[in-house]
């Protein structure tokens, strides 16, 4: 898995998930949050064998898995929170222990050429297939774009948080079609409440 952009993608959404994002609705309260959660970013993924691999171990999760995922997005929520740059290398390398190690496969999309992979170990949970792809995304966007990449929702109601992984790094909200809209049904509100009534004209005496 070499795809570093979904990668931090997924540790995004992943953090965003949280009841304080969503003011008190957790949006991964049970085991099938969780297998939809896995189908929708798997299916994301430019891996062929990502998705069924996700979502395989997702279906086989119980209640312990489940509060491990919990867990997880803390701790990469407060990754995130604190973006030094040596505190989320060592950071995400804990991420990444569940891998038994990267190795290169071939590469169907370009011929003869070869990828990376980095394989789970045997009897590996969905927590930890999240955990190897959380540190994967935070470890390559360090790497390729720097540690101001880390930010904090700007919308003023929103507690959430994001990875951007934009071309020109200039994203803004955790989730712009959610809480950039937010801003601008705000902003266009409030410019319609101090614009000037152009019809009222001032009273004859």
């Amino acid at each position: 898995m070499d795809d570093y952009a979904w990668a931090a993608g997924v540790a995004t959404d992943l953090v965003n998930t949280t009841a304080e994002v969503w003011r008190g609705d957790d949006h991964l309260p049970d085991l099938a949050a969780l297998v939809a959660f896995t189908d929708l970013h798997g299916d994301q993924s430019t891996d062929d064998e990502v998705p069924g691999a996700l979502s395989e171990l997702a279906r086989r999760a119980r209640t312990a898995d489940l509060h491990a995922v919990h867990a997880l997005r803390e701790t990469v929520r407060d990754l995130i929170d604190h973006p030094d740059r040596a505190r989320l290398i060592a950071g995400a390398t804990t991420l990444t222990s569940p891998a038994q190690g990267a190795t290169l496969i071939p590469d169907p999309a370009h011929g003869n050429r070869t990828r990376w992979a980095v394989p789970l170990r045997a009897g590996a949970t969905i927590a930890d297939a999240l955990s190897l792809i959380c540190g994967i995304g935070i470890l390559g966007v360090v790497h390729t774009l720097g540690e101001q990449r880390f930010r904090p929702c700007t919308a003023p109601t929103c507690r959430g948080a994001f990875i951007d992984t934009t071309r020109p790094g200039s994203r803004r909200y955790c989730m712009p079609g959610l809480c950039g809209n937010r801003v601008n049904v705000a902003n266009h509100r409030a410019r319609t409440r101090q614009a000037p009534t152009r019809d009222r004209r001032p009273s004859s005496e």
